[in-house]
Parts: C-alpha cells; structure tokens; sequence
C-alpha cells in the first residue's frame, strides 16, 4: 500500500473532461469537486426529473448547497444531461451507478449499462473508474470485458480502467469527500497512477491498493465491520430489555475504554446505501466462488432485518400497558431518514416502521424536517409538522430517526408515552428506550 501526497508526480494538468455517471449522493458531490479545482465536468443521470432539477441549480443532495450548483452551472464547466449522445469526448468516466439487490442477488445491470455506452466513446488515453459499490472481481471481470468489446481496444494498453469505493458519508460535516482519504486502485501500475493523479487532484490524501479487487474488498470490508458491530448492539438492546439492563449505560461505561473497544449504539434497524447492501454482495460472492456461507453476514443480517419488528413488540406493549391497541391508535413518527440530519431515506428502518404500523391498522404521522414527501409505500402515513397539538393528539411517539432539529423537551412535556429508539430522550416517567 502507497499513500499519495495531493497532486502526485504525473498529475495531467487540469482542466480535465470529466464524465460523471451517475449524479446522486456519491456523483453529485465529486462533480462539484471536480468543477471546483478547475476540471469540465459532464453531469449523466437516468432520471429525467433529476436532471430537470439539477439543471435548475436545486439540489436534493444536503452535501451540495443549491448555491454551489448554481455556481458550477454559472461556470460554464459543469453540464448536466440525460442524454449519452451529448457525450461527445472526455479524458475520465466515474461511474458511479446504483448496485441495488434484487431477491438478495446482486444486480450489477447499471453498471453494464453505464459500461456499454461508455465504451464507443473511448479513445487511446481515457480513463474509466468504477466507484459503485459491488463484489471483489466485478470490474476486471464484468467492467473490462464490456469496454474493451464495445471499443475495440485493450484496457491496461490502450486506456486505464481502475476502481475507487464511494465514502460518502451523508451529513458528516468532518469528513468530507476532499477530506477523506481515498482508496485507489487500477488494472496495471500505469492504469493506478492515472486514478490516482485525477483523485490526487480533487481529495487532501490518495491511498493506493495493488489491484481492483483489494479496492473492491475494502469497501465491503468497511460496511461489513460496521453491519456485523451494529447486529451485535441491536441483539444486546433486546435481550438487555429482557434482563432489565441498561444497556445504554453500559455503552457510555465501556466507551471510556482508551483501547481495546470502539462504540456502537442500538437502533431500530439499519439503513441507507451501504450497510443493508454491501456485506450480502460479500457474502453472495463468497457462497458463488467458494460454496461457503459468511455465518457472520447472514448472522448479522437476520438480527438488524428483524429490528424494527422489536420495535414495533416494544410500542405495542406500551400501548397494551395503557389498554391500548395498535389497530386504531394514533401513532406519530419522529424521523423517516436512515439517519440523523440527512434527508437520505434510501432502505431507512424507519420506513419499515411505519409500515408494520399501518399494516397493524394504526393512524401514522411522521415528522421529518429532511423528507419532504412520504416515501413510496407510506402515502397513507401524514407528513406533518412537530407541535404541542400534534404531540399531544398522538396515544404514542417514536423517535426513530434523531435529529438534532427536534425539540426533545417539547415532545417530553406534551407526549402521553415515547418510545426512543436513540437515546436523545432524558429519562422521564412516560419515555421508554430501545
């Protein structure tokens, strides 16, 4: 392994014709960049609406002010489209696609499509890198062979091909896409130094890796470490409840260990483009190539899939402790997002929440200043605003999603009953924990 320092020896002089397929979370932002630091960017995506927006300069990314995409419009460097024909010659292609599971299998159809019509419009010189996630051998395996049959030229040869994983993080405010390091990797030493030199020239730190395949890994291995610490907390949050333990106290005690432990909290599920994702691409791979089951994977995911089901047994035991039901009651959501201060509701537990609450006959609510809409199989669920009246009409509230823009105290003084998924609540007589 080999970190780079900013602008590495063999950088090709910006500006670049950068293509960037793809313009959602992970796209988007490195468009901007790429504008930034002085490259011509093409913007691709699929979604017609989304292009439409975009080209408007609003922005439905909370990583990229609208402000900083009407300023790369302004600049004349940065062109959004969602047409393939409009790509008349660039130097690099980022694809940066969508690698959804369809019936737990990997469908890796965007990134063949992204690849078929990259392919005629290489030339001697360009680079390609792929930076959606997927399993260790997609891109020398599924990627390359599409290029080159498409190109008729030889990668490693003729044009670069390498993989760099996505660490997007929604929301985090410290470790940006400049900020944090970027892992590199390419098909020869000469294809590596290409990706790298054009990531040199957008992040503060490069991290080379010998081959696509380690890059590809590292992806997995990141989220599947955090998947597999999350199920171990979440099937903690159950049994602790069951031996009346708090376990949250214990987390705040063992996280003043100096070594030796790293903290994770409990929640009603996991969500997002990473974790309920990317460790079953690990482990479909690993069961396809070696015939073997990752016990930890499938472990992991059978816990945090099975989460938000605890959630709704502990809210229902809190209403039957009132002589309440489920079916006929008012119940207001706090937080649809998979996570905090982010509007990304992609996989959100949340969601799942919500439905097992309508599906049980209750009246839902949600609060969430960051969703605007109601996600697609919640149009009976009320999007609605946080007031004393909407608290007090509900029979029972669960913060699901904890954002800092709620006000706790409001909740607490208006509530009937809370159920608090996150630990944000401070103890009080009608608040429950996960």
């Amino acid at each position: 392994m080999n970190i780079d320092t900013p602008n590495p020896v063999g950088f090709r002089a910006a500006p670049l014709t950068v293509l960037v397929v793809g313009q959602g979370y992970v796209g988007l932002p490195l468009a901007m960049r790429a504008v930034e630091v002085g490259h011509r960017v093409i913007g691709f995506d699929l979604d017609r609406g989304r292009v439409g927006r975009l080209a408007q300069g609003e922005s439905f990314v909370e990583d990229v002010d609208s402000a900083v995409l009407a300023s790369a419009l302004a600049s004349g460097r940065y062109l959004i489209t969602d047409d393939f024909d409009a790509v008349a010659h660039f130097d690099v292609a980022v694809i940066t696609v969508p690698t959804p599971l369809r019936e737990s299998l990997p469908d890796l159809s965007f990134i063949e499509s992204a690849a078929s019509q990259l392919a005629p419009r290489i030339v001697k010189g360009t680079t390609i890198v792929l930076e959606s996630t997927t399993y260790p051998g997609t891109t020398r395996e599924l990627m390359v062979p599409l290029l080159e049959a498409g190109s008729g030229l030889k990668a490693g040869v003729d044009f670069h091909v390498g993989y760099s994983p996505e660490r997007i993080d929604p929301g985090n405010r410290t470790w940006t896409f400049v900020t944090t390091p970027k892992v590199v990797s390419g098909l020869t030493p000469e294809c590596l130094d290409s990706v790298a030199s054009f990531y040199g020239s957008l992040v503060d730190r490069v991290v080379r890796v010998k081959g696509c395949e380690e890059a590809e890994l590292t992806k997995l291995l990141e989220n599947t470490f955090r998947h597999v610490n999350v199920a171990l907390v979440n099937e903690l949050a159950v049994f602790a409840d069951e031996l009346k333990v708090d376990l949250w106290e214990a987390i705040d005690a063992a996280s003043t260990k100096p070594f030796g432990y790293m903290r994770f909290t409990p929640g009603p599920g996991v969500g997002g483009h990473c974790l309920p994702i990317d460790p079953s691409y690990l482990s479909w791979r690993v069961k396809q190539t070696l015939g073997k089951p990752f016990r930890f994977v499938e472990l992991a995911n059978d816990v945090n899939e099975h989460m938000p089901d605890h959630v709704v047994r502990r809210v229902t035991s809190m209403l039957n402790e009132e002589r309440k039901s489920v079916n006929g009651s008012h119940i207001l959501v706090l937080g649809l997002a998979y996570k905090k201060n982010s509007g990304d509701a992609r996989e959100s537990p949340s969601i799942g929440v919500a439905r097992l609450f309508v599906g049980m006959g209750a009246h839902v609510s949600a609060v969430d200043p960051f969703v605007h809409d109601a996600p697609r199989g919640l149009e009976t669920v009320t999007m609605v605003e946080l007031t004393p009246e909407q608290v007090s009409a509900a029979d029972i509230v669960v913060l699901l999603t904890d954002h800092d823009v709620f006000d706790y105290a409001l909740v607490t003084r208006h509530a009937k009953a809370v159920f608090d998924a996150r630990n944000r609540f401070p103890a009080a007589p009608n608040v429950q924990r996960l």
